[in-house]
This record gives structure tokens, sequence and C-alpha cells, in this order.
């Protein structure tokens, strides 16, 4: 009994940092919640990232106080049917302040909703060293307010777009993705990543297609059977081409950006995992004239029952 809830706390712990996609829709990944086997889960996840840094195709230019201040809180629940297949319901609720030296707004509500799989293709371990491998796959729903993708350019601060702002885009959008966690006795290294597939939504305006990963080395501070504690050095990233409008081409919608930062997760017994985590952009490219992130905070707690 020993052996088995310390492999399935360290296992949850490598598992615990979500796994965000763009801005309008961060989810939250199940693998925590999939080491103790059958069973219902829930919890809150949040991400607050302040956008302040003008750029025009990557260089960096003169503002005048233009900003986005983007607050998501993710609600979720989940059932795993067995060790290796659960379901997940994502309710992100968004808060938005935007504005310049002569303008200020804000923008909230629910965002879109998704339901998710995720699927436990192999797992294996003991006290000394554990590995696991998950993907998931998933459908997003319109649920969100999609009305600023309707706003002109002209009526926002220069880098901001009303697909910025937008609470959702008005289609439905396909979720993949894949992750993995591996620990030799107190080290460990985790990696995953999540492609979204976007189709056409309201107003002609479609998303691109993007894809996101986090991941990297960390050490566990605390290790043993009541609960974990551990510090990993992470790099994460998100990419996307340029979104369109009735098939053309919107030139200020593409980016890559990479970000780099430490993340503390814990665990306690079999049922809580929580994560705290900040990054910094390190490495900022796009397309036109774009608000880039400063800095971002992301935290979560998740409890099975």
């Amino acid at each position: 009994m020993k052996k088995q809830i310390l492999t399935a706390a360290v296992l949850a712990a490598a598992g615990a940092q979500p796994v965000w996609a763009c801005d309008l829709c961060a989810i939250y990944s199940a693998t925590a919640a999939q080491g103790g086997g059958k069973g219902y889960y829930g919890g809150v996840a949040g991400q607050f990232t302040e956008f302040g840094t003008l750029q025009l195709d990557s260089q960096k230019e003169a503002g005048h106080g233009e900003y986005i201040d983007s607050l998501i809180s993710q609600v979720f629940a989940g059932y795993n049917f067995n060790k290796h297949f659960g379901l997940q319901f994502n309710l992100p609720i968004i808060y938005r302040a935007y504005g310049s030296d002569t303008m200020r707004g804000s923008v909230s509500g629910i965002g879109d909703a998704s339901l998710v799989g995720n699927v436990v293709l192999y797992r294996k371990g003991d006290v000394d060293w554990t590995f696991s491998w998950t993907a998931l796959g998933g459908i997003k729903f319109p649920t969100g307010d999609s009305g600023r993708l309707n706003t002109p350019d002209s009526a926002l601060p220069a880098g901001i777009g009303g697909h910025d702002l937008a609470l959702g885009s008005g289609s439905f959008d396909g979720l993949v993705g894949t992750g993995f966690s591996s620990r030799w006795k107190r080290a460990f290294l985790d990696g995953q990543m999540q492609y979204g597939i976007r189709t056409e939504g309201d107003f002609q305006h479609q998303y691109a297609n993007d894809w996101s990963w986090s991941g990297g080395p960390g050490i566990y501070l605390v290790l043993n059977d009541n609960y974990t504690v551990a510090l990993q050095a992470a790099v994460s990233g998100e990419a996307k081409g340029k979104d369109t409008f009735a098939g053309v081409a919107d030139n200020d919608s593409a980016e890559t950006i990479v970000y780099v930062g430490p993340v503390l997760s814990l665990t306690w017994s079999e049922n809580l995992s929580a994560h705290l985590g900040a990054d910094l952009p390190v490495s900022r490219e796009n397309s036109g004239e774009q608000l880039m992130p400063d800095y971002r905070i992301h935290a979560a707690v998740m409890w099975k029952f």
C-alpha cells in the first residue's frame, strides 16, 4: 500500500501543471486526476496575463499606454471511468480590461466551453521511478459572446483588435494533445502539447490553428507517503498563424511566444493537487501591429472525490 500511494502521488504531481492553449480557451489537463483511478474530480484554474508591449513585425515600437489585462478563470469537472480514460468539462470565465492613454474599456463573461477526453496510453513505475504517457482529444463549443469580432480596428487602441477581446469565436473547434511525465527518485521531467483545430465562426472570422506546449526538468523538495512538493524550471510557449476574415488573412494576428519561469506543485494524499507558476517571455515574434505579453501568472487546484 505504501508503494501504491507514493507512486500515485508522484504521477499526480508530475501532471499537475495545466496545458494552456491560446489566451481564448485555457484547458486544464486531467492527468493529475487520473493517478487514483475511477471517480469524480473538479477544480479551478486561472491565468492572468498582462499585455503592454506594442510590436510591429516583431520590433518594439513606441505606444501611447496601450494595454490588455486578461484574467481567465477556468471551472472544470470530470469523471474517470477507470485508470485509463476520463472525460472533463471546462467552462472559462473571462475578464479583460483594455485601453490606452485616452481610452478605457472592459469585457467579461463566459468563454467557449469544451469537453475533453483524456486517455492514459502507458503508465509504469515503482517507488524509485515512474513514467506516464497521456493523450487528449475534444471539442470546443461556441458558448462565449463573439460580438467583439465585429468591432472595427479604428474603434480600438493601436495593437488591439476585436479578436483580442472577443469572449468566444462562434465556431466549433477541435482539440488534440499529448503529454508525458517521468521521474527518477527526486528528479523529474515532463512535457505537454496541445493543438487547436479552428473552423470559421461568426462574422466570417476564423482563428488560425494554434498549438501550445510546456514542460521542463524539476526536483521534488518533499517526497513522502502523504504529500509531495516539487519545483520545476518550465519552458512554455504558443504559436499561431494569421486569422482570416471572409478568407482574407488578417496581418495583425500571427505570433510565436516562448516563456520561461518557475512552477511550484504539490499533492496531498491521492486527492489534492495544485500548482502556482509565473512566466516571462524570452522570445516574442508577431506579424503586423500587436500588443505582446509582458508576463503571466497561473495557478490551479484540483480535488478528486
